[in-house]
């Protein structure tokens, strides 16, 4: 059963979506791409073991949460998000973030160490410091039309997502333009403005976690050279790339779901799974 509710943190009205669980586990913190609402990753919760509990939460300016009244940056968003699991009652997490939600995550992990227990990190890099996209995928990421033009959207869908999406461009009505899932177009580039400047790489080697990175190995917007990065710098990760493109959370998520579900419900005391 998924609840959604509003919640108040450190004066702003928060969205929240909690699918509880039936295990007694920590619970799993969902961190959205750029321009996401939180209803874009229920094909991927839906795939989750039940015994997982499940957060996920519209970022301040994005889907039904009101924008902020100034601008943030990943270390002021993950001290708001800590701010939300403490009100929420949780006391250790795990933490997904996808796309720009990656670098959320491992700001997460990174600040918060005694209370992040493992990470996932999907179709994502390392900021500013990465492996760039091609300028012209680059270039159709600085607006959010593709959320509000449904005929640009799946016109760009097989450029800017790749995989599925080549074969199947009808499909990203279901994920890009829904017009509830949107909220004030000031709040994309607040997301857009709190990755200037921010790189993980240095930081990447003191992320204690056991990490689990998805790559997809046709993926546009983040080729897969950067998972392979943070696999060589992360102390405990391991690396999975499967076959689909930015958005195989959505689209393989039969495949990444039972996945990431297993790596997070295994004893703490076993290894990775190897790579691939």
């Amino acid at each position: 059963m998924t609840r959604v509710r509003r919640v108040r943190v450190l004066g702003h009205d928060v969205r929240v979506a909690v699918r509880a669980g039936t295990g007694h586990g920590p619970p799993l913190v969902l961190c959205n791409g750029i321009g996401a609402s939180l209803e874009l990753l229920q094909p991927f919760v839906d795939e989750v073991d039940p015994r997982i509990e499940v957060v996920r939460f519209d970022v301040p300016g994005v889907g039904g949460s009101p924008a902020p009244k100034v601008p943030y940056n990943f270390a002021v968003l993950a001290c708001f998000v800590v701010r939300l699991l403490d009100a929420l009652g949780y006391d250790r997490f795990d933490v997904l973030g996808i796309s720009w939600g990656g670098g959320l995550a491992q700001q997460l992990a990174f600040q918060h160490p005694r209370r992040c227990r493992r990470l996932v990190l999907v179709s994502t890099g390392t900021g500013m410091l990465m492996v760039p996209a091609r300028l012209g995928v680059l270039s159709k990421m600085l607006t959010p039309r593709r959320y509000r033009d449904p005929a640009y959207a799946y016109a760009i869908a097989p450029l800017l997502y790749g995989g599925r999406m080549r074969r199947r461009p009808d499909e990203v009505r279901h994920v890009a333009h829904e017009q509830e899932r949107l909220g004030p177009s000031v709040g994309y580039f607040l997301q857009l403005l709190a990755g200037v400047g921010w790189t993980s790489l240095p930081a990447l080697p003191l992320i204690r976690q056991h990490t689990l990175i998805l790559a997809g190995n046709d993926d546009p917007i983040i080729p897969v050279a950067n998972a392979r990065i943070m696999r060589a710098l992360l102390p405990h990760a391991s690396m999975h790339v499967y076959d689909d493109g930015h958005l195989g959370l959505l689209t393989s998520a039969d495949e990444l779901g039972p996945l990431v579900s297993r790596f997070l419900t295994r004893p703490s005391a076993s290894k990775p799974a190897a790579d691939n």
